[in-house]
């Protein structure tokens, strides 16, 4: 078997299949009127109302009659100043190859010798730093024959999903007009870039997380986006802040079902998107609440360049704020919209266990002040209240009882729990009003 290079009848030809592109001509067209009068004309009512028949039946004349083209600058319709011409001009190079598009390439087999060659194997495939990808293999049904120059051609298929060089490797193993067999190879290759840059911030408002995306276009065509949307990860829901424009019942259902896509311009332009998420609260039956996870989720992109070619990236796990969950969590239910001076009221509360294992007994009781602010509002009846423990993941509601002893807007302070048995204080329940 030969493989001398030099001496095969057969070569490779490679062609990328893309869309073509519009052909754009930017003309200098010209209104007839700007040619023949001044502004000065519409001054005189006789002239300005004699002036269109005038100036239509002329244009109408040459563009009809006239084969010298004199008037193939003139404006004769106003879509005409746009510059596309209605053509579509196929691709005149390779082009850049970008990732999560599909790369689609054309190969043609060539038989440039005087004789027929047959039994002809064809290999094709991908190969990066990482991996070798097979796109067409025909040993098991090899091509008979390609006839003096004659040609067997076919379309490879490829979704980059790699950065950097890529090379096309193409392999015919064949039986020459000699009966001799050889072997062929040719090697194709190209460089896959990166379309976008996906740059986040997250930031944490009180139990509110906010994720906020830019996507900058690195390529040199306009990009419409059809999704960026936010996969949360199985602790955290998630939704798409927008701004507020102007309400319309009839554009509200017309936008749900008929979506336009976001545009980003070429060689540079920007576009942020604003998530809010929140931690899922699971109940004491399904407890899967994972302490310390900081894995938010990650962004699914798709989007279609000017006629209509796909792409699709998916980021990496996108991470927030390392998540420290209380043991021992107290919340305020209700607080009554008013409260009578010296007179009791009962504020409701819940105390949540967030553990795996049952907690207590506990005691509740307002702490002192460190300063020598007089306290406003005080427990009514005894200091220290008992409550029973609390089971894995479990909650218990109870009510304070307090009484205030001043006129206005007062702040209940020092609302704090202690485990009996761990012998631990929790931090003190935020001041109300």
């Amino acid at each position: 078997m030969s493989s001398t290079p030099g001496t095969h009848s057969l070569a490779f030809r490679v062609m990328r299949l893309c869309r073509p592109s519009l052909h754009v001509e930017p003309p200098l067209r010209v209104d007839p009127t700007d040619l023949f009068i001044g502004e000065d004309i519409f001054d005189d009512p006789i002239a300005a109302s004699n002036l269109p028949p005038l100036i239509s039946s002329d244009v109408t004349t040459n563009k009809s009659s006239d084969l010298t083209y004199r008037s193939r600058f003139l404006l004769h319709d106003s879509a005409d100043s746009i510059g596309l011409s209605g053509l579509l001009v196929l691709p005149q190079a390779f082009g850049a190859i970008y990732l999560g598009e599909t790369f689609c390439s054309y190969i043609s087999i060539n038989n440039s010798s005087t004789l027929e060659v047959r039994d002809v194997v064809i290999k094709a495939e991908i190969q990066t730093d990482k991996q070798r990808i097979l796109l067409l293999d025909t040993s098991k049904s090899p091509v008979e024959s390609i006839r003096a120059g004659g040609r067997y051609d076919f379309i490879v298929e490829h979704d980059v999903k790699e950065l950097g060089a890529h090379t096309l490797v193409c392999t015919a193993l064949y039986s020459d007009g000699e009966g001799e067999r050889k072997y062929l190879p040719q090697f194709f290759k190209f460089i896959v870039s990166n379309p976008l840059s996906v740059r986040t911030k997250v930031r944490v408002v009180k139990e509110i997380t906010f994720l906020e995306a830019c996507i900058e276009n690195h390529t040199k065509s306009n990009l419409y986006m059809d999704q960026v949307e936010f996969e949360p990860s199985q602790n955290w829901s998630a939704t798409m802040l927008k701004a507020d424009g102007p309400h319309s019942d009839y554009n509200a259902q017309s936008r749900e079902i008929f979506k336009p896509p976001v545009l980003i311009r070429s060689g540079g332009g920007i576009h942020n998107y604003l998530y809010q998420l929140k931690m899922l609260s699971h109940g004491s039956s399904s407890p899967v609440k994972v302490q310390g996870s900081n894995v938010l989720g990650k962004l699914q992109i798709t989007w279609r360049t000017n006629l209509g070619e796909p792409g699709r990236l998916q980021t990496q796990q996108i991470l927030g704020t390392t998540i420290t969950s209380k043991e021992i969590e107290l919340n305020v239910v209700e607080v009554p919209s008013v409260v009578g001076i010296d007179k009791p009221f009962l504020l409701k509360l819940k105390l949540t266990n967030q553990t795996d294992k049952e907690q207590g007994p506990f005691e509740i009781w307002l702490s002192q002040n460190d300063s020598d602010e007089e306290k406003v509002v005080m427990i009514n009846g005894l200091r220290i209240m008992a409550l029973a423990p609390v089971e894995a993941f479990g909650s218990t509601d109870f009510h304070l009882n307090l009484i205030a002893t001043k006129l206005g807007v007062q702040r209940i302070t020092g609302i704090t729990v202690f485990d009996k048995l761990e012998k631990i204080t929790y931090d003190s329940l935020p001041d109300l009003e």
